[in-house]
């Protein structure tokens, strides 16, 4: 699959494959997909957004112990291929033995269910493992909790914190004149998901810190959604909204670490 966000379902199932060819003694292989089936298919390919660059996919998939990840450019020719001529392609490119998928895996054109899966590589030589429901969790869910701003929610469903990456890049200075320096971030990948009233640029305060880090890289990550974004009538009245931003923010880290 495409392993978008690497969730706790996408988790489960390869942690599952883990254990499996550890018993096995065998090697542990994630097949993924170079590209996202729906922007190749061009199904709202123009709106569709990334929890995940293919660099973060690949990180987050290795530290969860597999031992190969084989990345597969998805291309209409691709998408033509049934179940049958999948799990051969399987057999023939990557010696695959046993496949292991979710409990609602749909696989090939004729988009065959779990036993459908299981009767055809049987015919072939091959074992599958079925993973049981590891609660409602989905890409999906998780885009749309993140553009309406329910951070903890995609939070509870990735099982991380989500977050941004990219370089720091020159911006107004207006922060710094009111007593607020930002960290103008620039989207290292494009097609990354962020959240509702966030643009191309990311603005970032980092409370105690006025180093210049221009043309570094780094990563923000989203723990909660102080409010909605408003327009202020004045530079008093941002100043004075932001304070209270920063007062609140600091109080949940506090109350984070006193935990």
């Amino acid at each position: 699959g495409f392993f978008d966000g690497v969730h706790l379902g996408h988790r489960h199932v390869i942690e599952t494959l883990v254990s499996s060819a550890r018993e096995r003694g065998e090697e542990s292989v994630v097949i993924t997909f170079a590209q996202h089936p729906r922007a190749v298919l061009q199904q709202d390919a123009t709106t569709l957004r990334l929890l995940t660059s293919r660099y973060e996919k690949k990180e987050l998939i290795t530290a969860l112990g597999v031992d190969r990840i084989v990345e597969l450019q998805f291309t209409r020719q691709f998408a033509a291929l049934s179940a049958g001529e999948y799990l051969d392609l399987l057999r023939r490119d990557y010696a695959c033995s046993t496949v292991v998928i979710g409990y609602d895996t749909r696989m090939g054109c004729d988009m065959c269910g779990a036993d459908a899966i299981q009767a055809l590589a049987a015919a072939r030589r091959m074992e599958v493992v079925r993973c049981e429901a590891c609660g409602t969790v989905s890409s999906t869910r998780i885009r749309k909790a993140l553009s309406e701003g329910r951070v903890e929610d995609a939070s509870a469903m990735l099982g991380y914190d989500y977050s941004i990456s990219g370089v720091v890049v020159p911006g107004k200075r207006l922060g710094r004149t009111i007593g607020f320096p930002t960290a103008n971030l620039r989207l290292a990948d494009p097609l990354k998901m962020i959240m509702t009233n966030v643009g191309d640029i990311v603005e970032t305060n980092i409370f105690g810190f006025g180093d210049d880090i221009y043309s570094l890289g780094i990563r923000v990550s989203f723990v909660r959604r102080l409010r909605e974004m408003k327009r202020m009538g004045s530079l008093e009245e941002l100043r004075a909204q932001l304070a209270e931003d920063r007062a609140r923010c600091l109080e949940m880290i506090a109350a984070a670490d006193s935990k």
